[in-house]
């Protein structure tokens, strides 16, 4: 099926999301404790010893980990297809400053930092290679627009330093 046989009529309702993500990890308890002791998810399930479920806010899950076909494996190589990264999208900036610093005092380097003009976002990196995005957006009217309306996201610097003054000014 190629992309001009979707039928053009066809449109997601607006309240459609992406519901969790489900990543193939070759250490269970490692993945665990990144997604829970660095990240703070919760940890819901456990399937067994071979998978995990984790979320924010007592949710089933947002994410799902599992060793079933990985145990031990590697990330797949540069070059090749699969997922670029997952991303958390947290309620706010401060909520994202708490997170970051978690981040780094755990002494998980960071990969980048930008401002996309509709959100700010660190990049980072899973036990496991897998691309990781912790964000907030901006409140849609400020969204950056061009003449007629259309979106015009970027990428610009972060300033990290204003990021995690979020959580100083707020006392921690």
């Amino acid at each position: 099926m190629g992309m001009s046989d979707a039928s053009p009529e066809y449109r997601a309702p607006a309240e459609t999301r992406i519901g969790h993500v489900h990543l193939k990890v070759s250490e269970l308890e490692r993945a665990v404790q990144f997604y829970g002791g660095v990240l703070g998810l919760d940890l819901t399930q456990l399937y067994g010893r071979g998978a995990a479920f984790l979320s924010a806010g007592g949710y089933h899950h947002q994410i799902g980990l599992n060793t079933w076909e990985s145990q031990g494996g590697s990330p797949p190589p540069a070059g090749t297809t699969g997922l670029y990264h997952l991303a958390i999208l947290y309620p706010d900036r401060r909520s994202l400053a708490a997170a970051v610093l978690q981040v780094l005092n755990a002494g998980i380097p960071l990969e980048g930092a930008s401002d996309h003009g509709v959100s700010e976002a660190v990049y980072l990196r899973d036990p496991d290679g897998n691309g990781v995005e912790l964000y907030h957006d901006r409140p849609p009217e400020l969204w950056p627009r061009g003449p007629g309306g259309h979106l015009e996201m970027g990428t610009h610097p972060l300033d990290l330093g204003s990021l995690l003054a979020e959580v100083a000014e707020a006392g921690g």
